[in-house]
């Protein structure tokens, strides 16, 4: 018998923690694989956690109701790893939380289980917990350690999570030749444990990152001091804004933030909603808005341009051959949520309208899936319907580019006739995108939001 550690499992990017709200197994009870153990809430989705592993519940380490970070131990399962093995082979067990990966020809429950002599003394690393801190992933950034390597460092942290100290030993082994060099694979592991069709390829780049420290989001005694008067009330931020804001600060010094702004004339989008629009509505139950054609576009235009929809590891970019589309969505809490519509060049306008739709009415009610929040490639944020026209976004990160789309209004717009220059009133809409420097020149940014404008403009039904 050996006991294997159940962890809180990473439930989107910026989601640090999870609060357990109810165990569905008591200790002593019996659970198999892939049976829910326990669900959990978070300021954006509330989720249930199947076990990985079948066997009798040892420990439960919190109780209803207490809030775990993520990568946490939260409970212990007793399990015979001799009678896993013989039902299930070589073949790995299914991921729920993400795990330490294993070698192909390894059983996982061999690598959790403590009691075997031959694992007993394997170290447990950051790849356990499934969490790397903002400061780590940057040190990893600056240092090209890339995230395979990254999930390998022995973890001298709480729960095996990996530290500073961690990355800086093995990027000092790394150099004294102690540590094997990093290889390129052919397909790359997902942060929600599963495999993209035909992920990403290596692309080394000779750019190098500033080197920077991260700024910590803590108090200010003197600031605080300061307006220690009436009329001012000291009010601390709650998990989701800390989170947010951590994430925001991250992304702003990782990547040198350059916006582009481009006119778009939405006649032809108009046209087709009129065309299309009360059949869709009776055929589909929901209105057809400006959302799905923008979406469609950029699909589009994402596939002329593969570079926009890369991510950036060390000195190595990350080409996918996958659209992953995140659209932005406010929470009715306050906050903000991105489910991503997995796929999205493979799905149709209407495809894409049904995603957005059933995406959009489950994040404001908390019912989004784990998958459904992660591995986005690519962001689009609609601040133009709250009436803002323009805005300067932040990147999305690991994504490079991030599209910002604006309230489309009625403007005086001058056009060339057959009989010389006109004033007319057409539907203007502003989009501003927002793309990392270290990749995206002005040249690529300004010749891709250029070609929504043109896919946009030239629509036809």
């Amino acid at each position: 018998m050996a006991l294997v550690d159940v962890v809180m499992p990473k439930m989107g990017e910026s989601i640090m923690d999870g609060r357990i709200i109810k165990w569905y197994k008591s200790v002593g009870d019996k659970i198999d694989r892939d049976e829910t153990l326990f669900e959990i809430s978070t300021d954006k989705v509330d989720t249930e956690v199947p076990c990985s592993d079948g066997g009798k519940i040892a420990e439960l380490l919190y109780a209803e109701g207490d809030t775990v970070n993520v990568g946490e131990v939260v409970a212990r399962i007793e399990t015979d790893v001799n009678a896993e093995i013989k039902k299930g082979g070589s073949a790995p067990a299914k991921e729920t939380a993400p795990k330490p990966e294993t070698k192909a020809q390894e059983p996982a429950p061999v690598v959790e289980a403590a009691p075997k002599k031959e694992s007993a003394e394997a170290p447990k690393t950051g790849g356990g917990s499934g969490f790397y801190s903002p400061l780590v992933l940057n040190i990893a950034a600056q240092e090209g350690v890339s995230m395979d390597e990254l999930s390998s460092i022995t973890g001298t942290g709480s729960g095996g999570r990996i530290r500073k100290q961690d990355v800086l030993a093995y990027v000092e082994d790394r150099k004294n030749g102690k540590t094997p060099a990093p290889k390129v694979q052919e397909s790359t592991k997902t942060q929600g444990g599963t495999t993209q069709p035909s992920t990403a390829k290596a692309v080394t780049i000779e750019k190098k990152q500033a080197e920077y420290k991260m700024p910590e989001l803590k108090k200010s005694p003197e600031l605080t001091s300061m307006y220690n008067m009436p009329g001012v009330e000291v009010v601390p931020m709650d998990t989701l804004q800390s989170k947010m804001a951590e994430h925001m600060v991250m992304s702003v010094h990782t990547s040198p933030h350059v916006a582009a702004i481009a006119e778009c004339d939405m006649s032809a989008i108009d046209k087709a909603r009129k065309i299309m629009g009360e059949d869709f509505l009776k055929r589909e139950g929901f209105k057809l808005t400006y959302m799905p054609f923008i979406c469609e576009a950029v699909v589009k235009a994402l596939s002329d341009f593969p570079l926009v929809n890369a991510s950036i590891d060390g000195t190595n970019v990350l080409v996918k051959s996958f659209i992953n589309l995140g659209i932005a969505v406010a929470m009715d809490n306050g906050g903000l949520i991105v489910p991503i519509i997995k796929n999205a060049d493979s799905k149709n306008l209407v495809g894409i309208a049904r995603e957005i739709n059933d995406l959009a009415r489950r994040a404001r009610i908390k019912k989004l899936t784990l998958d459904e929040i992660q591995d986005g490639t690519f962001t689009i944020t609609n601040y133009g319907i709250f009436g803002n026209i323009i805005g300067t976004p932040i990147i999305n990160q690991p994504q490079l580019a991030i599209l910002g789309t604006g309230a489309v209004k009625k403007r005086p717009v001058v056009i060339e006739t057959s009989e010389g220059d006109a004033i007319v009133i057409k539907p203007i809409m502003y989009l501003t995108l927002s793309f990392d420097h270290r990749l995206i020149d002005g040249a690529l940014g300004g010749k891709f939001i250029m070609k929504i404008v043109e896919y946009l403009e030239n629509y036809t039904v």
